[in-house]
C-alpha cells in the first residue's frame, strides 16, 4: 500500500503525469463509476484473475482521491484506512468487545444499526428524516430496493401507496432466474413503447418516498 500510495504521489508531482496533474475530485467521478462497472461485471462472471485486477483498478480510485485530498492538507489515505477500521472495530463489539455473541446475519445488522444511532446521537446528529439519504447516483434498481427496504424494515405506513399484495403474490414463487428474466423482460418491453425504465423506475420510487413521507408527517 505505501509503495502504491508512493505511485499515485509521483504521478501527481510537479514533473509527473500531466493527465493525472489535471485530475480533481470531480473529474475522477466517472472512472470511480466505470471502474466499480467492470469489478461487478467480473464478479457477475466469476472470472477471478480479472477481478484481482477490477480490485486494483478500483483501489487506485481510492489512493488517487486520498493524494488529492492530502495535497490540500484535508486527509490522507492513513486517515482514511484509519477510519474505517476504526468504524469496523467499533460497530463490532460482539467480534472484537466483551459484547455477547450475536448468531445470525440479521442479528448483526440490528446491532449495527444500533451502534451508528448512538454515534449520530452522541454527535448531536438526531435522525429526524423518515427515509435516510441514499446516494443520488444509484442506479434506479438498488434506488427503489433501498426505498422498499427502508419501508419494510422501519414498517413505515404504505398501504395505499404501492400494491403490498401483488408484491406478495409476486415474491412468492420468485427465483433468482424467473426474477432476472421478468426484469429483462419488462425492460425490452418499455424500450418497445419508447419508455425510459431508469427514469420511469426513478420516479415511482420518488413518488413513493413522498407518499410514504407524507403519511408519516400526516400521523406526527
Amino acid at each position: 500500500m505505501e509503495e502504491l500510495c508512493r505511485t499515485v504521489a509521483r504521478l501527481r508531482a510537479p514533473d509527473g503525469c500531466p493527465w493525472d496533474r489535471a485530475q480533481t475530485h470531480q473529474t475522477l467521478t466517472r472512472c470511480l463509476i466505470d471502474e466499480c462497472s467492470e469489478l461487478l461485471d467480473t464478479i457477475d462472471r466469476h472470472d477471478l484473475p480479472h477481478m484481482r485486477e477490477e480490485l486494483g483498478d478500483v483501489l487506485v480510485q481510492v489512493v488517487f482521491h486520498a493524494q488529492l485530498a492530502a495535497e490540500r492538507g484535508d486527509f490522507a489515505f492513513d486517515d482514511v484506512a484509519r477510519g474505517i477500521n476504526d468504524k469496523l472495530v467499533r460497530r463490532h463489539p460482539h467480534v472484537f468487545g466483551d459484547h455477547a455473541r450475536l448468531g445470525t446475519a440479521d442479528a448483526v445488522i440490528v446491532k449495527w444499526e444500533e451502534i451508528k444511532a448512538q454515534e449520530k446521537a452522541a454527535a448531536g446528529q438526531q435522525e429526524t428524516k423518515v427515509f435516510k439519504d441514499l446516494p443520488p447516483r444509484l442506479p434506479a434498481l438498488m434506488y427503489a430496493e433501498a426505498v422498499a427496504k427502508q419501508i419494510g424494515k422501519r414498517h413505515l405506513p404504505a398501504a395505499d401507496v404501492f400494491d403490498g399484495d401483488a408484491v406478495g403474490r409476486l415474491a412468492g414463487g420468485l427465483t433468482p432466474e424467473s426474477a432476472g428474466q421478468i426484469l429483462f423482460e419488462l425492460t425490452a418491453a418499455c424500450r418497445e413503447r419508447g419508455i425510459d425504465p431508469e427514469a420511469v423506475l426513478r420516479q415511482e420510487a420518488d413518488r413513493v418516498k413522498r407518499d410514504v413521507e407524507a403519511r408519516v408527517q400526516a400521523r406526527a
